[in-house]
């Protein structure tokens, strides 16, 4: 069983759950909330919240290929 799962959600974001690190391009890592054990990236590429999801893919009506 994986310590780390990743849900890809319909027209949305991806939903992390597990013990993980989050880098950026330099490899630098990216402060997670300390109070969520569940994260969700954005996928639309439209967040003000960047990496994390906002919410913003229902205003932009998201569709994932």
């Amino acid at each position: 069983m994986p310590d780390v799962t990743i849900t890809v959600r319909p027209n949305g974001s991806l939903k992390v759950e597990g013990p993980f690190r989050l880098l950026d391009g330099a490899g630098q890592e990216i402060a997670l909330p300390p109070d969520k054990p569940v994260i969700s990236l954005c996928r639309c590429g439209h967040s003000q919240n960047k990496p994390f999801c906002d919410g913003s893919h229902r205003q932009i009506n998201f569709q994932a290929p």
